[in-house]
């Protein structure tokens, strides 16, 4: 039974997550958190982290975290195949369609009216990890704040956006910095 929940909780991610790795985010925790409950959002905030720093698509990567924390292997190739079906069925269609008609007008005016959906969706998935990380998934008020974790997120995004520097490089030092100041308050 479990194995038939994994492979359609994906296929659901595979076919409801337009606009790549980061508008799934929130199709991945409404199905894993939210519905069947095999994390909870702290652990789901972890596994995305996880997810982005490995080598391959966070999607994939998420859908095989989550499948072995299940299912074992198994769970992980059915998870990971329920996700992987929908997409390569879309994509051949959209392919041979895109090949006939992808130059006319009205097909570039329907593409320009999913981008601003498909940005909305990655920002969604954004603000729920942003307040997980800050507030711990609480209530939102200053006293709730993790003035540790706001200052490393505002440390790395300057260190991004301003200074360009390797994302990889960034989430290590962030990463280093976070351990050594736990490890110290806990003196």
């Amino acid at each position: 039974m479990i194995y038939l929940q994994l492979f359609l909780a994906f296929l659901k991610v595979g076919l409801f997550s337009i606009g790549g790795g980061y508008a799934a985010i929130p199709v991945i925790q409404s199905q894993a958190v939210d519905r069947y409950a095999w994390i909870g959002l702290d652990e789901f905030t972890d596994l995305v982290s996880i997810a982005e720093i490995t080598p391959g698509p966070i999607t994939i990567n998420a859908a095989t975290f989550i499948g072995i924390k299940i299912a074992g292997i198994a769970g992980a190739l059915i998870a990971t195949a329920g996700f992987l079906i929908p997409s390569l069925i879309i994509v051949s269609i959209m392919f041979a369609i895109y090949n006939k008609i992808g130059k006319l007008k009205a097909s570039q005016t329907v593409l320009s009216y999913i981008r601003p959906v498909v940005v909305a969706l990655i920002a969604s998935a954004g603000l729920t990890i942003l307040i997980n990380v800050i507030f711990g998934g609480g209530e939102i008020n200053a006293h709730a704040v993790d003035w540790i974790c706001a200052a490393i997120v505002a440390a790395a995004f300057v260190m991004i956006r301003l200074f360009k520097m390797n994302p990889i490089a960034v989430m290590a030092s962030c990463g280093g910095v976070y351990t050594v100041l736990g490890l110290l308050l806990k003196l």
